[in-house]
């Protein structure tokens, strides 16, 4: 129904810019990035949780269950997407909610990270803050992951890149030349 997707694309914003992605995938460190270029604030939503709980996120993890963390995840991707000019770093799991992807659809720039599982694999190798990969085979939980969640994020995504393919910096000017682009569409099809 192309009609529909015409008015939602009118009805979308494009005033924020969200990361989505596996873990690993270098979201928070781009994010930082665009967040300098544009000179926004950078929100990581993994960080506010732990910051507002005064506990990382495996032991949120071991007292409430990945419910009680989804919960507390939905809170704040709630509150951070009715905020202007941010960029915002979602946890990898953040898609799984339907409320938290119609959150990020309407109100800001959804971008896709992705990279091979090999890379994430070696990004992570050393961070014990990852409950979900405290497996005794990390490769094929990153598998399953990622096959769950893979057609969540591209339903998100204005915008998919390799983030392990090319050089952090290019990752970036990639992005801003996009969402620069998204905006003129946005504003030629609004106006």
């Amino acid at each position: 129904m192309p009609g529909f997707q015409a008015y939602r694309r009118l009805m979308k914003t494009l005033e924020n810019i969200y990361l989505v992605g596996l873990m690993g995938v270098g979201k928070t460190t781009i994010g930082k990035q665009l967040a300098k270029a544009m000179q926004w604030p950078f929100y990581d939503s993994d960080k506010i949780i732990e910051d507002s709980a005064g506990v990382d996120i495996p032991t949120i993890f071991t007292y409430e269950g990945e419910d009680g963390f989804r919960a507390r995840e939905q809170a704040v991707i709630e509150e951070l997407t009715q905020r202007k000019g941010i960029v915002m770093a979602t946890g990898g799991g953040s898609v799984i909610r339907e409320e938290n992807r119609l959150a990020l659809k309407t109100t800001g720039f959804i971008v896709y990270l992705h990279c091979s599982i090999d890379k994430i694999l070696y990004r992570t190798r050393h961070d014990t803050q990852r409950p979900l990969l405290r497996t005794d085979n990390p490769r094929e939980r990153l598998r399953t992951l990622l096959a769950q969640r893979q057609p969540l994020y591209q339903d998100c995504a204005d915008f998919q890149i390799d983030s392990g393919a090319i050089a952090g910096k290019t990752v970036v000017k990639t992005i801003l030349q996009q969402y620069q682009a998204a905006l003129e569409h946005h504003e030629h099809i609004a106006g």
